[in-house]
């Protein structure tokens, strides 16, 4: 197979394993407003930028503003050749203008001549049509309309071009063109996210699933989703310290790297600080780490962490911890999971947090949030990275539930933190309730956070009901 060639879009290239094959025909289909003839751009300014010829053939709008919308997403199509067939083209201009035409038919036999002697002086190697839509609604007979697409889908790629083909919704057009082409690419604009999907691709495999997308200053921009098992890190086995001993006794020894560790409590009871002492202690032996929060600001965990003794100024400044607060409804979970990748992939992160699971499902706003979730924490521990998952669960004191959206199953660890009425005084207590790879204390111990640090003391002897946040004489 030959060698494929870029779209100019870097997610877009891995969502189709390398890009394009040269000389085939790609269909891009959405609705309006979609982001359609913007991958066009991409497409034809990649080709510009490999010192090729490319032509633009427009049927809906002029050259003009198809260069001045480019322009404002920085895509330079300046050097691209157009044959502007659109209804305000200049006929003088060796083009055809819809005004001297029947509404109820189109002559195909100028347009395929003014195609014909376009390629001829330039030679394409790129070809974008924008849009095949309108030539469906001016042409009433659907056998001579699909006879016509085919002839000029194999004229094109038969001199040596690739095309792409600019679509509305199947539904609008009156001979479906999915069945013409080698490819396809859908676009559509949900009420969370836009979002591109391949759905055909001959020859070749592709990224199979729905991927989100954004249009920005600088054109698009494609997350691929996240399959984990695409990702694979060797590591070697390890046990993780706390930095504090009763903690590591509880755990049996500490945490093992590449686990998944989840912290659950109500609020302010310390849950975020507890990871925070793994990543001061990851900290010391050089090792990097981040928290991705979805609740607090970084001035306000940096305020936090001072005032209990963990020197996150330090850690900050030297490179050991990065904070990266998470607006929630900003982000996609595909460009969240790219986000994380990268920082893994780029800059060794060892340690990572999510802060907290139900500020992670508020701003991924999707049906799916908990699969999404799975498999950034499968990617994640592929990796070896050292996973953090903060849950605040809703009472303060009650019936024990270890999170609110189902995603025990997710951990390798489960960390429970606890109110405790004792004595009329409220006090905090920490326990484990799962640890997949070895054994862990079964007791329940008092947890105390002071401008000294965590400390954590000796079993709660003598209770029952701990769990239940209001003990009682086991006498």
């Amino acid at each position: 197979m030959d060698q494929k060639i870029s779209t100019d879009i870097q997610g877009l290239d891995e969502i189709l394993q390398g890009g394009l094959i040269p000389d085939q025909s790609y269909l891009v289909k959405g609705g309006p407003g979609t982001g359609k003839s913007t991958l066009g751009y991409h497409f034809l300014q990649e080709g510009l930028g490999q010192g090729e010829q490319v032509l633009y053939i427009s049927l809906g709008e002029p050259k003009p503003n198809i260069l001045n919308n480019a322009k404002k997403l920085n895509i330079d199509l300046s050097g691209a050749n157009f044959l502007d067939l659109s209804p305000t083209g200049d006929p003088t201009n060796n083009t055809l203008n819809y005004d001297v035409f029947p509404t109820s038919e189109v002559e195909h036999k100028p347009i395929v001549q003014s195609i014909i002697d376009a390629f001829k002086e330039h030679q394409p190697t790129r070809v974008v049509l924008d849009s095949i839509t309108i030539l469906s609604f001016l042409n009433k007979d659907p056998f001579q309309f699909r006879n016509f697409g085919l002839s000029f889908i194999n004229y094109v790629c038969n001199n040596g071009a690739t095309l792409m083909i600019i679509s509305e919704s199947a539904d609008e057009v009156q001979t479906d063109p999915t069945f013409w082409v080698d490819g396809i690419i859908n676009v559509s604009y949900a009420p969370e996210w836009r979002k591109i999907k391949v759905t055909k691709y001959r020859g070749t495999d592709f990224m199979h699933g729905t991927h989100s997308f954004r249009i920005t200053g600088e054109g698009v921009k494609v997350f691929p989703r996240l399959h984990p098992d695409n990702y694979k890190h060797h590591f070697t086995d390890e046990i993780l310290s706390s930095g504090i001993d009763e903690i590591d006794q509880l755990l049996g020894g500490g945490i093992e790297k590449g686990t998944t560790t989840l912290v659950t409590g109500p609020s302010g009871v310390g849950k975020t600080n507890l990871g925070l002492q793994f990543f001061k202690e990851a900290a010391s032996r050089n090792h990097r780490s981040a928290i991705y929060t979805f609740e607090e600001s970084k001035e306000l965990i940096s305020k936090r962490s001072e005032n209990i003794n963990i020197p996150i100024q330090n850690m900050l400044k030297n490179g050991n911890l990065k904070i990266c607060p998470v607006e929630p409804l900003s982000y996609s979970p595909d460009e969240f999971a790219q986000m994380v990748r990268q920082d893994v992939e780029n800059n060794d992160t060892r340690m990572v947090m999510i802060d907290s699971i139900g500020g992670y499902g508020l701003a991924v706003r999707e049906e799916n949030k908990l699969e999404r979730l799975h498999s950034l924490v499968v990617y994640l521990q592929n990796m070896g990275v050292t996973t953090f998952l903060i849950n605040e669960s809703q009472s303060v004191t009650g019936d024990f539930v270890p999170t609110n959206m189902n995603a025990s199953y997710l951990a390798d660890n489960i960390i429970f933190l606890r109110y405790l009425e004792l004595d009329g005084e409220l006090q905090k207590s920490i326990g484990v309730l799962k640890k997949r790879l070895s054994d862990f204390e079964k007791t329940i111990r008092k947890f105390t956070i002071s401008s000294d640090g965590i400390s954590v003391g000796e079993p709660f002897h003598g209770l029952r009901g701990l769990l239940t946040g209001l003990p009682e004489s086991a006498n």
